[in-house]
């Protein structure tokens, strides 16, 4: 069964492709903003990495890349830092290539056609000088797969990014959604003031995936390499205190999923059935698998304030704080409540959430707040 639940989420879950306006590609400013946050601290783990003269590309991945922009500035980024370094060596410059990787339902195509142009038989001075959005200096390719299995040949990667990814579960715990189960998470969609059971089922699935995820990548990755990881976090040591995540996938959500169970248009056995798959960990939850692993080394592991998911352009515009949440959630939530209930009762669910986050909209923007885990890694 487990299997089967996992299969059918990989196959289902994907940031809401495409370029309308609830899609990922026009909803993904405030990722944007918070990767831009960290590149100091990815640029500090490149500079960890130590140059070695090869013959083979130098390999960047970036997995849970999805289908916007976001990806792309953060792959060139990566790609320029490490060609500065070899310049600054004075080392022979490899070849550079990079892989895109998510799940199999990702829309690739959007990506690819996003990407600019790739510059051959160009100096070092011009691929340093390529604007980002018009022309690229690596190789690309696409990688669908879950980042929870095995992906590349073995030691084959020099550098490991992802960003805003791990925090999704490769299944909803079983338990969770078996009624007989004391982790039922009867009346709810997310783990934010689950029982105790519930809340510590989420944290062991988060802990399994984890633990799959860390040794695919150390079998994948080369001596010498890099892995950066940036996930929604939290500072409460409690599972179910899934702060700023749980105002965005709790809260009013739930209470739009309620609106549906009142109204009768949704009977609440369904609602019980449908379970966000997320879980924002602290770095204890982190640490602890890392430690168990002993395949990687922890360079930096730390939680960092990542700011408001809500990007809006008047913060006095009650309604457009609502469109913004809706959004938020339709983009990342969308394809599942649409898997669950349809698309008519998803469109009813999501208008439902915009109308009560517009009127909780001060709140909305004073109080949501996310926190990121953000780790570097290096082999041991």
């Amino acid at each position: 069964m487990a299997m089967t639940m996992h299969v059918k989420l990989e196959r289902l879950l994907s940031m809401k492709g495409g370029k309308g306006d609830s899609s990922y590609a026009k909803n993904s400013q405030a990722q944007a903003e918070h990767a831009r946050s960290v590149l100091y601290l990815l640029e500090a783990a490149l500079d960890e990495m130590q140059l070695t003269a090869t013959d083979s590309a130098f390999t960047v991945v970036d997995l849970g890349c999805s289908c916007g922009n976001n990806t792309l500035f953060v792959v060139d980024r990566i790609v320029k830092h490490m060609l500065k370094r070899y310049e600054s060596a004075g080392a022979p410059v490899p070849e550079f290539q990079a892989f895109f990787s998510d799940l199999p339902s990702n829309d690739f195509n959007t990506l690819f056609q996003l990407m600019p142009s790739l510059v051959t038989n160009a100096s070092l001075e011009q691929c340093l000088t390529a604007v980002d959005h018009i022309q690229r200096s690596y190789f690309a390719a696409a990688v669908p797969g879950s980042f929870y299995r095995r992906l590349f040949p073995a030691k084959s990667i020099d550098v490991f990014h992802s960003a805003f990814s791990l925090h999704w579960l490769s299944q909803v715990p079983e338990a969770v959604t078996e009624k007989w189960s004391a982790a039922y998470n009867r009346g709810k969609i997310f783990i934010h003031g689950a029982s105790e059971a519930t809340a510590n089922a989420y944290r062991r699935q988060f802990q399994q995936d984890l633990a799959g995820f860390l040794r695919w990548r150390s079998q994948e990755m080369k001596s010498g390499g890099c892995m950066f990881l940036v996930c929604l976090g939290r500072t409460s040591t409690v599972p179910s205190d899934q702060g700023g995540a749980g105002l965005l996938f709790g809260t009013h959500f739930e209470d739009a999923w309620n609106d549906l169970v009142v109204e009768g248009l949704v009977d609440a056995e369904k609602r019980d059935s449908f379970n966000v798959p997320v879980y924002a960990p602290n770095l204890e939850d982190f640490q602890e698998v890392v430690e168990a692993n002993g395949c990687f080394v922890v360079n930096k592991l730390e939680v960092f304030k990542g700011g408001s998911p809500l990007v809006v352009s008047c913060p006095d515009d009650a309604a457009e704080i609502g469109r913004a949440l809706a959004n938020s959630c339709r983009t990342v939530c969308g394809v599942l409540v649409e898997a669950h209930i349809g698309e008519p009762l998803s469109h009813e669910l999501f208008a439902r959430l915009e109308r009560r986050a517009t009127l909780h909209a001060k709140e909305l923007l004073d109080q949501l707040q996310l926190f990121h885990v953000v780790a570097s890694l290096s082999l041991a």
